[in-house]
């Protein structure tokens, strides 16, 4: 199932902007994502929405040309167990 994902300035979220299901904060800077934090309301949890909020933000670094340096643990997780997503990753 694939949620309706928004966009705002450095955040991409799941349902009502003030109160989301989940969301996944980044910043960009010199070509580079930043991905800070994936955070899903616990009774939303379980469903894949962290996952599908990671996607996105992929497909976008893709978009952009940008390479993704995911801060959060969970967003590095992601990232390192789906091979292609490491196309865009920033590895250190």
């Amino acid at each position: 199932m694939m949620s309706d994902i928004q966009y705002s300035e450095g955040l991409f979220y799941i349902g009502d902007k003030n109160d989301p299901s989940a969301h996944l904060a980044f910043e960009e800077e010199n070509d580079v994502m930043q991905i800070m934090s994936t955070v899903v309301a616990p009774e939303e949890r379980e469903q894949g929405l962290g996952t599908e909020l990671i996607d996105h933000a992929v497909n976008y670094a893709r978009k952009h040309k940008l390479e993704i340096d995911p801060v959060c643990s969970f967003a590095h997780e992601v990232i390192k167990e789906t091979p292609e997503y490491h196309v865009v990753w920033k590895q250190k």
